[in-house]
C-alpha cells in the first residue's frame, strides 16, 4: 500500500486536465499512480512537468540511448515501479529488445555483447554515477566519443532526474502498475521478457 495515495476519480477539473497533459494521447488506463500522487501537490507536480515532458519529448539524446539511461537508473535503484513503466511502452517503442530490457537489470552486463560501444559507455556511465555520484575521466572520455556538449549535460541531467524519481516511487512504495512489466528478480517477475 503506498504511503500516500494516488487520487482516485472524479477528480477536481483543474486536476483532470492537468493529468491528461501528463498521460500520451489515446492511453485506456487511467493515468499513473505516481502523477496522480504527486497531484496531492499541484504546483510542485506543475514544476516536476516540464523537465520529466521535456526529457522525454524534446531532448537531444536518441529515444533508445534515453530509453537505455531511464532502464539502467531505475533498475540499479531497484525502481520496480518505473523500470516497468518505460519497459513496457516507451523502452519498446525506442527499440530496446527483451534482451536489452534484461541487460539493464543485470550488472554484469556492461561489456557484454548485447549493447554497442556507444551504449556500453551509457551503461558504464550510469552505473559509475549510481556507484560513486562521480564521473571519471575515462567514463566521460567514452562518453564525449559519441555526443555533444549539449548531449552530455541532457545525459547527466537525465540520469538524475530517474534517479529523484526512483527516490519518490521508492519512497512512497508505490505499487508497480497492473499493465507494467515487471522487472527480473521481483516478485511479480516470471523472468520471461518477449524478445
Amino acid at each position: 500500500m503506498p504511503r500516500i495515495e494516488p487520487l482516485t476519480s472524479p477528480y477536481p477539473a483543474s486536476i483532470d486536465q492537468a493529468l491528461r497533459r501528463w498521460m500520451p494521447p489515446g492511453v485506456t488506463h487511467e493515468p499513473l499512480a505516481l502523477f496522480r500522487v504527486l497531484h496531492r501537490n499541484p504546483e510542485l507536480a506543475s514544476r516536476m512537468f516540464a523537465l520529466g515532458s521535456g526529457l522525454l519529448g524534446h531532448g537531444l539524446l536518441p529515444a533508445i540511448d534515453r530509453e537505455i539511461v531511464i532502464a539502467r537508473t531505475t533498475a540499479r535503484t531497484g525502481c520496480a515501479y518505473e523500470w516497468g513503466v518505460h519497459a513496457a511502452a516507451l523502452s519498446r517503442q525506442a527499440g530496446l529488445t527483451g534482451e536489452h530490457l534484461r541487460a539493464t537489470t543485470d550488472i554484469d552486463t556492461a561489456a557484454g555483447t548485447v549493447w554497442s560501444p556507444r551504449h556500453a559507455a551509457l551503461i558504464d556511465a550510469v552505473d559509475e554515477l549510481h556507484d560513486t555520484a562521480h564521473l571519471s575521466q575515462p567514463a566521460w572520455e567514452s562518453l564525449s566519443a559519441y555526443y555533444e556538449d549539449a548531449q552530455l549535460l541532457e545525459f547527466l541531467v537525465l540520469a538524475g532526474w530517474y534517479r529523484t524519481i526512483s527516490y519518490l516511487a521508492n519512497g512512497l512504495l508505490l505499487e508497480e502498475e497492473p499493465w507494467g512489466t515487471p522487472l527480473p528478480g521481483t516478485d511479480r517477475s516470471d523472468s520471461r521478457l518477449e524478445p
